[in-house]
Formats: structure tokens, C-alpha cells, sequence
């Protein structure tokens, strides 16, 4: 096997244990919400302590682009493939982050009723979690048009995430028992837009990645 047909393989393999990362992490986010939903304590707990394989992931991750920039001194565009490759995993790694925080959430609310039907914020958490669905497959695929699309429907998360926090807000003076259960839902629905921004900052890394030029992609 020639130098540039090894070098290949091994970028092949940092893309191969980057989507077991964000399956890992797509995961943990779903089951975080449903702990929530169902004052499931367990899973909580089980997402919280589950977070430790996803960071194991990225640490793999991060040595062998390291070992790779060393010995093989890429330049140009494979320089640029293993950069992303860092970035993107820590995306990944910090939407997993947003999935442990909202299993604490869960276990803060506890088995406590909750104030309202919960129906937006799932629906929110589908239209993330397609962005990351998309932003990832941006990223393998190095597919720039997708990237944008991914960025686009940030704008949908980021408007149902003002909504949302501030039909919960307004609930605070007529509920002030559920004020601790009002703070966490809150936090849940910040948690999920910061999801929607990590997809969007992989998007900005496919671009890069392709065009070698940034992008801001949330403004």
C-alpha cells in the first residue's frame, strides 16, 4: 500500500470513529429528553455515566490526528482534514455535554408533576437533532450545500427557543411552587438551542474544510 493510500485509510478510519462518536451522542441526547418526559431518574443517571465512553472517543480521536500531523507533516487540504476532524469532535463531544446536562435537569425536576404538557420541546429537540443529523453527514460527505441547509434551520431552534423560554418565564408569577421546575425546563430548552449551534459550527467546518475559506454562519 503506497504512503497516500495508508494516509487515506487512516482519515478514512478518524471519520468512521467520528460517527460512532455522534451516534453515541445522538443517544445519549434522545435518552436525555426521555428521562426527562418520563421522570425517569435511571436513565438520567445512566446518560450522565455513559458521557465517560463518548469523551474516551474524542481522546482517541484527538491522538491520532496528532500522531498523523507528526508523522506525516500534511500541508494544504489533509492539513485542513485533520484539523476539522479536532474541531468536529469536540462539537460532538460538547453536544453530549448538553445531553448530561439535561439529564441533571431531569433529576433536579425530579418526580415532581410537571407544571405543563411538555409537547414544544421535543418538537424543538427534532428539529436539533436533524441539524445534526445533517451536519455530520455534511461533514463526511463534504457536502457544502447540506452544510448551509444545516445552518438555515438554525434560525427554526433559535426562534422556538425565544418562544419557549418566554411562555415559561410568564408562568413564574402565577406558579411560584414550580419555580425550580420553570428555571429547569428553561435551561433544558438552552441546552438543545446550543445543540442546534454546535451543528452549525461543524457546518462552518465543512466549508472551511472544502473551501479553505471561514464562515460565519450564525450571524
Amino acid at each position: 500500500m503506497s504512503t497516500r493510500s495508508k494516509f487515506d485509510s487512516k482519515l478514512i478510519g478518524l471519520k468512521e470513529k467520528l460517527l460512532e462518536m455522534e451516534k453515541l451522542a445522538e443517544v445519549a441526547v434522545r435518552n436525555s429528553l426521555s428521562a426527562l418526559l418520563n421522570h425517569d431518574i435511571e436513565k438520567a443517571k445512566q446518560v450522565i455515566d455513559g458521557d465517560d465512553k463518548i469523551d474516551a472517543l474524542e481522546h482517541e480521536i484527538h491522538d491520532q490526528v496528532l500522531i498523523l500531523i507528526a508523522r506525516e507533516s500534511p500541508v494544504a487540504k489533509d492539513l485542513r482534514t485533520l484539523n476539522v476532524a479536532l474541531k468536529v469532535s469536540s462539537e460532538v463531544e460538547r453536544m453530549a455535554d448538553m445531553a448530561v446536562n439535561i439529564a441533571k435537569a431531569a433529576i433536579h425536576i425530579g418526580n415532581e408533576k410537571h407544571i405543563k404538557e411538555i409537547l414544544d420541546i421535543p418538537k424543538m429537540m427534532d428539529n436539533a437533532l436533524e441539524m445534526v443529523t445533517m451536519s455530520v453527514k455534511a461533514y463526511i460527505d463534504e457536502d457544502v450545500m447540506l452544510a448551509q441547509k444545516c445552518a438555515e434551520k438554525d434560525d427554526v431552534v433559535d426562534n422556538m427557543f425565544g418562544k419557549l423560554v418566554h411562555e415559561l418565564i410568564t408562568m413564574v408569577p402565577d406558579n411560584p411552587n414550580a419555580t425550580n421546575q420553570i428555571i429547569q425546563l428553561s435551561f433544558v430548552c438552552r441546552f438543545i438551542e446550543r445543540i442546534a449551534d454546535h451543528s452549525t459550527n461543524i457546518a462552518e467546518n465543512v466549508i472551511y474544510l472544502v473551501t479553505g475559506k471561514r464562515f460565519n454562519l450564525n450571524e
